[in-house]
């Protein structure tokens, strides 16, 4: 495991005499031994922090018979005056969205939680049966987290489970039946969530398609569209009372930096465009690029109505033609990521933005942003056109109604 070890930002070294110590109240303060004198701010960056959240995997804090408060590593079987959580110290923010960048493309999935405890957290991950989605499940069991794999295929997703739990004996993982190409699937997946009475600390929309021929699923939208937006978008619509119910929680929606040649405007966005009747004009690349801008529009404006009930989103770019499943659907696809795979991310490096969004410390109240290789940065324009992500929302909407009416008097007629 000391691969994955985080590497000592040099700044953050303290100076020969000092020690780092951490108040009842998780402020960090600072000791100097020379001077027998003590400070809120660190010496070398003058900026102040706290510890929060939970102790690591295997520790307890105790107070001994003589009031001191000691911390128990019940794992190594050692007792320390330090809290651990030292290690892991936030810098307390003027600012919530002043994020400091601690990882970056090199970075794997297990790193980004080294030293969390998330036990007692609940995570929903589409697609979790393979590729990133597998490596991000993966990495929040390891450490705790209690994982339902939505997916379609139930034969892999049993086989992704077993692997896990194989590894790591103590992982709590389950498994619903949900295939985004049906909205009747949507439903029922709901559904049969909301019969296990727990609450959702992360919803991971990480399920996609990419390079598909044209096609219409049973609801009679065009695949790719409704595989990468519209299934997701009515996920989250069902199960907002949920989301509100469990909060503070978060909403990783995957995206990608192919949404930069996606030219889909508020003058031009329509539901021929976004989901066309016919393969007359169709693209498979083109559809694939305005998915990827739909998800990072709808993230936003999720953000912008559910942030008030602290409910955050963000979207995320996971690496540019990283070798997974995504690429399954046609040989020249396949091709060209094979060829390219020695110069991009592995998989588990894939998964650390997003297990850096879904739990991060710094992104605590933090939504409506885009992210790559763990740090917030600036998507194309067209995303932050707050009436585009308001057309596609209303869009959406009146998409999946017509398609329940329609299903709904087929029914009635037969």
């Amino acid at each position: 495991m000391a691969s994955f070890l985080p590497d000592t930002d040099s700044e953050d070294e303290l100076p020969p005499g000092w020690e780092e110590r951490a108040a009842l109240d998780g402020k960090v303060y600072y000791a100097n031994h020379v001077t027998k004198s003590t400070q809120w701010s660190h010496p070398r960056t003058g900026k102040k922090k706290k510890v929060t959240g939970e102790l690591p995997h295997g520790w307890e804090k105790k107070i001994t018979d003589d009031g001191l408060i000691v911390y128990v590593d019940h794992i190594n079987h050692k007792t320390t005056y330090t809290d651990p959580r030292l290690a892991f110290a936030v810098e307390e923010k003027e600012f919530p969205t002043d994020i400091r960048q601690r990882f970056d493309a090199s970075t794997h999935a297990l790193q980004i939680l080294h030293g969390r405890d998330l036990g007692g957290k609940v995570a929903i991950i589409t697609g979790a049966n393979c590729g990133i989605g597998y490596e991000t499940a993966k990495a929040l069991a390891y450490h705790g987290c209690e994982i339902y794999f939505a997916c379609r295929n139930r034969q892999s997703t049993m086989e992704a489970m077993e692997k896990i739990c194989k590894e790591r004996p103590n992982s709590i993982v389950h498994y619903i039946h949900l295939d985004l190409e049906s909205l009747k699937s949507v439903e029922e997946f709901c559904v049969k969530f909301g019969r296990e009475k727990k609450p959702i600390n992360m919803l991971i929309l990480n399920a996609g398609t990419f390079g598909l021929p044209f096609s219409h699923t049973e609801d009679g939208f065009e695949t790719t569209f409704q595989v990468n937006h519209l299934g997701h978008f009515y996920l989250v619509k069902l199960l907002t009372p949920l989301l509100i119910k469990s909060a503070p929680c978060r909403v990783v929606v995957l995206s990608s930096e192919s949404h930069r040649q996606s030219f889909l405007t508020k003058d031009n966005i329509s539901e021929e465009r976004l989901s066309p009747k016919t393969a007359n004009g169709f693209y498979s690349i083109i559809a694939y690029n305005d998915s990827k801008l739909c998800n990072i529009l709808f993230s936003n404006e999720l953000n912008q109505r559910l942030s008030g009930f602290k409910v955050y989103s963000n979207a995320v770019h996971p690496g540019n033609l990283v070798s997974s499943y995504l690429s399954r659907n046609w040989w020249l696809y396949r091709l060209l990521f094979a060829f390219v795979r020695p110069f991009t991310k592995s998989l588990d490096q894939a998964a650390s933005t997003t297990v850096y969004c879904a739990t991060a410390y710094d992104l605590e109240g933090v939504g409506g942003m885009y992210f790559n290789n763990c740090y917030r940065c600036k998507p194309s324009k067209n995303t932050e056109d707050n009436d585009l992500a308001k057309l596609l929302w209303e869009l959406s909407e009146n998409m999946i109604a017509r398609a329940l009416e329609k299903k709904s008097s087929d029914i009635k007629h037969t």
